[in-house]
């Protein structure tokens, strides 16, 4: 089974959203059946790294309102990701554009660290107040991943993977994405939003019912249905 994930760094619900499918996953009896594929998502493009502003005071000029009402939402927001064992520190985020992560965790992806990546990046944005646009505190993290230096320098100083980025982000504009979590299972189903982990569990069942070939029925001689075992035959 195939779940693709857009999703941008600094989008809280999509780290809670990650929890709890891992949630619904450790209770799949298949799990080791399933394959999870991030894909890059820019929630503002545009936004300018600005590590001297605080979240509180972005969010307030984004949309217009205080910044007790900014403090007010995260709170909120720490509140819920709580129920799912993470931290949140909205106080010591740093506002930073996530073009740079996304690139890295593309290259993490050839090395077969990409969850890896997205879990460290999330951590360390949401939880720990690091600046995920700078270079240096970019090449540590790769570095804590165990990702070449020597590639992780090579991209961080090139466009590498921008090709990617955009790829992930023009595939989300073609199928109607408009906010982020947005997960796709198998390329049939999709659920958008950090919805409960229970809903998580039930898509998950439901895709791996469908993909399985049902067993087939030979009609006996007495007309009744025959078993695989030869039963009633």
């Amino acid at each position: 089974m195939k779940i693709e994930i857009w999703s941008d760094i600094v989008c809280p619900f999509c780290y809670i959203g990650k929890r709890r499918l891992e949630k619904a996953l450790a209770t799949f009896p298949h799990a080791d059946t399933v394959e999870i594929q991030w894909r890059s998502f820019e929630l503002d493009p545009e936004a300018k790294p600005e590590p001297t502003t605080s979240l509180y005071q972005r969010l307030a000029a984004k949309y217009g309102n205080t910044e007790a009402w900014a403090r007010q939402m995260s709170a909120n927001m720490t509140q819920m990701a709580a129920q799912e064992g993470l931290a949140f520190d909205f106080d010591r985020a740093v506002p930073a554009n996530t073009f740079q992560a996304h690139r890295l965790v593309h290259l993490a992806a050839q090395h077969g660290q990409q969850d890896a990546a997205k879990e460290r990046l999330f951590k360390a944005y949401l939880e720990e107040g690091q600046d995920i646009n700078d270079t240096v505190t970019l090449s540590r993290l790769a570095s804590e991943l165990g990702l070449p230096a020597a590639e992780v320098e090579q991209v961080l100083a090139s466009e590498q993977f921008a090709q990617d980025v955009r790829h992930d982000e023009y595939q989300a504009r073609q199928i109607g994405v408009r906010g982020v979590p947005y997960f796709v299972f198998d390329d049939k189903y999709a659920v958008s939003g950090a919805q409960p982990t229970e809903l998580f569990q039930e898509v998950l069942e439901k895709v791996w019912e469908e993909s399985r070939p049902q067993p087939v029925q030979l009609a006996g001689s007495n007309g009744a249905a025959c078993g695989l075992d030869g039963s009633n035959c």
